[in-house]
Order: C-alpha cells, then structure tokens, then sequence
C-alpha cells in the first residue's frame, strides 16, 4: 500500500461547503486519509510537490463511445442519422478483438491526458472483452457495456444485428465477468443504443435485468428531431415517455443528449431520478442542437458531461466540454446561466452522482478514492490568478494540457504527461494501421 504525500498545492475540493484548500493532500493506499496544512504524516513513499499547482476531482465523462475512437475525422459534416448508417455503423461492422483494443485504448490515453478518471462507456455489438480488456490495463475507471441492437432494419449491417436473446445473454455474460472486478474500478452497465434500433421485449427485459443487478442503463435519448418523429410513428410515444412506459425512467438509467424534451417528459426526467448526460460538443457538430440544460439545472435534474465519441466531437476533452457548456447558454438564458461552478460540479460531483458514486468519487474528500488531477496553472493563459475565482480559472482559462498528473485508486496513471499504464507510441503506431484495414473492410462489405 503507497502512501503518497502532495505539498503546498491548491486544492479545488468540489465538496459540499466548496472549499478550496492552501496545502496538502495525504494519499493511503486507494483512498485520501487526510487534508490540511502543514501535513506531516509518520509513513510516506512518495512526495510530490504541488507548489504553484491545482488539484481538482478527476473528471467524469458520463457518455463516451471508446469503439468509435479509431473513427476519428471519418464522419465530419453530417447529420446523426446520415452519419451513423452512412460511416458509424459500417465501421463498427468492420471492427475485430484487436481494432476495438486499440481504438479503446487510443480513448483511454487521450482521456487520462485531459484529466478523465471515469467513464461511463458504450461499445458496439461484438468484441467488448477487448475494451475491458483495454480498461483494466489502463487504470481508468468505467462504468461499461456492450451495445444493444436487435431491431431489424434495411440500413443496418447484417455484422451489428443480432437476436434479442443473444443480445441479452451475451450482456448478462459480460456482466457476470467484469461486473465489480479490478476493486470495483469496473462495472457494467446494460446499453440498448436507442428506440430505433431495440425491440420493445429487449428494452423491458433491461429494465427488469438493471434491477435484478442493481447495474445502470445507458442510452441515447431524445438528440435528433428525425430520431424522435421515428420513435413517435413507431410506438405513438416521444423518446422519454415510451422509456418511462416500459420501466426504464427510474435512477439507474443514464441519457445522453435529451436535446429534444418536451415539458412533460422533463418532469418524468425529475420525477424518476433520471440522469442527463450533457454533450455539447457533439449536439453542435451533428446539428442536433443543444439540451436546455439551464432549465434543467433550475428544476434540480441530476446533470453531468460527456464528449460523446471521437467521430462526432472530435476530442474527448473535458475542459472543451467545459467551456462549452458554460458558454453556449449564455445568449438565451443571460451573462449568469451555468456559471463555473455549476459546470464544474457536472464534471465531478455531477458525474459521480449519475453513475451512484458520490460517496465514493466526485469530490476531493476524506475517505474517498483518490481519483485526482493535477494542473499547472502557473502559465501564461491562466494569468493573472490574483483575485481571479479559482473554479473560473480552470473552467474557462485551462486546457487538457495543463494536466501535469492524472491518479486513479490512487494509482498514478500519468506523471508528467506520460503515460504509466498504456505505451503512447504503440498506440499512436497501431490506430493508422487498424483504420486503414477497417476501410478496407467496409469497402468490401459495401461493394
């Protein structure tokens, strides 16, 4: 068991008081075993010195497609319905054990880089074990699943269909194996991709199955017009309504974007305990809009960040979420909607509130696991940071680059921007490669 000591560091707690702490931070083992000034703890391994430096909760990107990250920059410019039958469902056909391994962990690295500790993760239809695989080695945190897809459709390839009862064996199979694994930094969470793509028997045995295991639900709801008029010709219900209709509305179900909601589907969101997953970065390339997240705020609904995929953002940086989020609102809603703590606590406590960790993540606090970030404010764009708020200073003046140390578990999974867990250059070497042979792939699938 490491103990690790930080020295003289500030330290942005995010708690409930949001204190901001001149001092240091004692690290035992997994967890955070004190907070203060002028710590001098009887065992310690290692010192850091945090001099001029920001810790911050680690980040948590609550809708994040680590399949997708090899499909960087291969669906610009459309539209979501364009972009997933037309390059996103093709080259998810097209994946194998080693291309989702390495497009996993291509995710992962520029992740922990920017800071991210947890994710809640979807992957495509076949070859999960891989991205656990890719999980477990990193270090990150995830909450992760297999996609669900068994609706027949024209537009669908025939490599991504699947029957409702294998689809949900082969769920439950993966749940069963990595379901609580590596302490409990691994869990899993049942993902049917959306409406469009799942029968009404598959989503009502998920929802039976997320209470059965007590496991989350992750799905897209509610990004696209064209999405919502096909739920609404198909079932005679919008997106939220027909969720609610089968049991799935409740506390463990995560939703990404709800761009899209109507006022009767808000108060099923509020009522229910759902989770809204916020992603800006992606609503405004694909077109889609983006959510009403400052009524969403007032309303008390339970809201968090992700950057979505690679091919549809094209990074997976939280700080640009960040920025987003506080910015986009500001001509509808006024100078004062989302401030820096509120996009903030989305981050952190937000996330770690949408996934059933708060008491575990979210927040820089006594007993709780060490998932921190450490950034180098002291540069020229963060300057001057006399006077200037602390939270405003990393919402709105630091980028991904600034990270200096990334730690999850306690386990240090980047140091001075290198990487610990994964081998940068193996993996920089190996995404060229596993593109260009899964284009290859999807023009012999298409001819």
């Amino acid at each position: 068991m490491q103990h690790i000591l930080i020295k003289n560091a500030e330290i942005i707690t995010m708690n409930e008081k949001n204190d901001i702490v001149y001092g240091d931070l004692y690290i035992v083992g997994d967890r955070i075993a004190a907070i203060g000034k002028g710590l001098s703890p009887e065992k310690v391994d290692k010192v850091i010195d945090g001099t001029n430096r920001t810790i911050v909760p680690g980040f948590i990107h609550t809708h994040i497609h680590l399949c997708q990250t090899m499909f960087r920059g291969q669906g610009d410019d459309l539209e979501l319905m364009d972009w997933l039958q037309k390059k996103i469902w093709p080259l998810e056909a097209a994946h194998d054990e080693e291309s989702i391994y390495y497009s996993a962990l291509l995710g992962i690295g520029e992740l922990i880089k920017s800071g991210t500790t947890t994710i809640v993760d979807m992957e495509t239809v076949h070859h999960t074990d891989s991205a656990f695989e890719a999980i477990a080695q990193s270090g990150i945190r995830a909450i992760a699943g297999k996609v669900m897809m068994d609706k027949k459709a024209d537009n669908m390839p025939k490599a991504l269909q699947e029957t409702t009862a294998s689809s949900i064996a082969e769920s439950v199979k993966l749940l069963e194996k990595w379901h609580g694994s590596y302490n409990d930094r691994i869990q899993y969470a049942f993902s049917p991709r959306f409406v469009i793509s799942c029968t009404e028997d598959l989503l009502r045995e998920v929802a039976h199955l997320s209470a059965t295991y007590g496991v989350h639900v992750h799905t897209h709801a509610s990004e696209n017009q064209e999405e919502i008029r096909i739920v609404e010709e198909e079932t005679g219900m919008r997106n939220i309504l027909y969720l609610d209709h089968l049991g799935l509305a409740n506390e463990r179900l995560i939703l990404a974007h709800c761009v899209w909601l109507n006022d009767q589907e808000k108060a099923v969101i509020k009522d229910r305990g759902v989770k809204v997953s916020h992603c800006p970065g992606s609503n405004m390339k694909l077109a889609s809009g983006f959510a009403e997240i400052p009524h969403l705020h007032e309303q008390g609904i339970c809201l968090s960040l992700g950057a979505d995929g690679a091919p549809c953002n094209n990074n997976l940086d939280m700080f640009n979420e960040m920025r987003l989020a506080a910015t986009i609102h500001k001509p509808s809603y006024g100078p004062t909607a989302m401030n820096a703590k509120h996009v903030l606590e989305m981050a952190t406590i937000g996330g770690a509130k949408a996934v059933g960790l708060e008491n575990e993540i979210g927040s820089i606090e006594v007993g709780k696991k060490a998932d921190l970030a450490m950034l180098n404010l002291y540069q020229l764009h963060t300057f001057p940071s006399y006077g200037v708020d602390p939270i405003s200073r990393v919402v709105y003046s630091a980028t991904r680059g600034d990270v200096e140390i990334t730690m999850v578990d306690g386990q240090i999974v980047m140091d001075n921007r290198v990487l610990k867990t994964i081998d940068e250059r193996i993996v920089l070497k190996e995404a060229n490669g596993t593109i260009e042979r899964l284009l290859k792939r999807v023009a012999l699938l298409t001819s």
